[in-house]
């Protein structure tokens, strides 16, 4: 049984950010707003499963935002807030938690330090929220602009999420505020108001100043760099060299170039997609190809490499990461690789999920020496630079 479930709220269009996609689906720090959201819980040893909360016209964004993260299966909101949470809460009854987190998904930069003070509150109290003392100075403003009155902000703090609540007394406090909660008057701005409204007594705990809900162009810089400061950059390399046999093209890059020999090797014999693969296994410290994908495995025999490109990716992204930058040299007399560089390139791009303008394919000879220089066959040396949590 899973003993406490993160419920992320993402059912909202976002109409005051401007901005064309709902905002939890815009890109901050290289994945969209929802990911780094859900990925945190994810992610955190005390939450054993985390479900999504979405708009019933989001379901193809949603799937290619959340990939990689092994997420319940989404549940569609309603036409406000509190209606979109109860909703989930609802859907969860059939797993029974004990404890629930309610997040924002425009929330990307929550950390687990967050997370890990709101459940520890739940030890003592039915409910806890992350927030933050309000210690700018409060103005109330009058209609004509000026000020009307200084506002005393003492025992003042701003509500943030995760909200956090053992999870049959907020289901039963929403399911008594179902039908106030469907209009954005309500009063039921938070979980924490809806709570409060039944009864319950709701503890704040610290938050954090970088666990801003993205609602301007400047709260996005803020979080990119609230994100980027916990990543650390890591790199790895990747080698690999086949020798030509019969054939009339060889696969470089994931791209096919005719040619009056092949390649062999077990798979597709594509030197440049295995040393990717390799450089890519090397800054994540996951071994080698050989391990992941063994030559004597007939699953593997006559394999397009591009599977294998695949399945780095989805472990980088499985790992918190993102690939900045992948650099592959190509090393042969023949075939030319210069018509096909840009194919090649837009290949990689398309195959490790990284812009086009972060992929270097180089190319050289050995001048006629060694196996390379006798046309015995080529190599490729590949560099991988991966974003990861420090």
């Amino acid at each position: 049984m899973a003993k406490t479930i993160a419920l992320v709220v993402a059912a909202g269009r976002g109409q005051r950010f401007g901005a064309e996609l709902p905002k939890q689906y815009l890109a901050v720090a290289g994945r969209p707003m929802l990911y780094h959201s859900a990925a945190a819980f994810a992610r955190h040893p005390r939450v054993d499963a985390v479900r999504v909360v979405i708009h019933p016209d989001d379901c193809a964004r949603y799937d290619a935002a959340v990939s990689g993260l092994g997420l319940l299966d989404p549940v569609a909101g309603g036409a406000t807030r509190q209606e979109s949470v109860r909703l989930g809460l609802e859907s969860l009854t059939p797993l029974a938690p004990e404890r629930v987190l309610v997040h924002d998904g425009a929330r990307p930069a929550v950390d687990a330090g967050v997370i890990d003070r709101v459940l520890a509150a739940l030890d003592d109290a039915p409910g806890a929220i992350a927030a933050v003392p309000v210690g700018d100075s409060l103005k109330r403003a009058a209609e004509d602009g000026r000020i009307a009155a200084s506002v005393d902000r003492a025992g003042l703090w701003r509500a943030q999420t995760p909200q956090a609540f053992r999870f049959d007394d907020i289901l039963a406090a929403h399911r008594a505020a179902a039908d106030r909660a469907l209009t954005d008057d309500s009063g039921l701005t938070d979980d924490a108001a809806v709570a409060e409204a039944a009864g319950m007594a709701v503890k704040l705990v610290p938050g954090s100043e970088d666990n801003v809900k993205v609602t301007t162009e400047d709260d996005v810089a803020r979080v990119e760099r609230a994100l980027g400061d916990r990543l650390e950059s890591r790199v790895g390399m990747g080698f690999d060299v086949h020798p030509f046999g019969s054939g009339d093209h060889v696969m470089l890059c994931g791209v096919r170039v005719a040619h009056d020999r092949g390649l062999v090797g077990h798979s597709d014999a594509d030197a440049g997609l295995h040393a990717l693969v390799d450089a890519v296994l090397g800054a994540l410290g996951a071994g080698d190809i050989g391990e992941l994908f063994p030559s004597g495995d007939a699953e593997w025999r006559d394999a397009d490499s591009g599977v294998f490109a695949a399945r780095v990716r989805e472990m980088v992204a499985a790992a918190g990461g993102e690939i900045a930058h992948l650099d592959v040299t190509l090393t042969c007399e023949r075939p030319r690789i210069g018509p096909h560089r840009e194919a090649m390139a837009a290949r990689l791009a398309e195959l490790f999920g990284v812009a086009r303008g972060r992929i270097s394919v180089k190319a050289t000879t050995t001048d006629r020496l060694g196996f390379i220089g006798r046309g015995e066959g080529l190599a490729a040396l590949a560099v991988a630079t991966l974003r990861l949590p420090g």
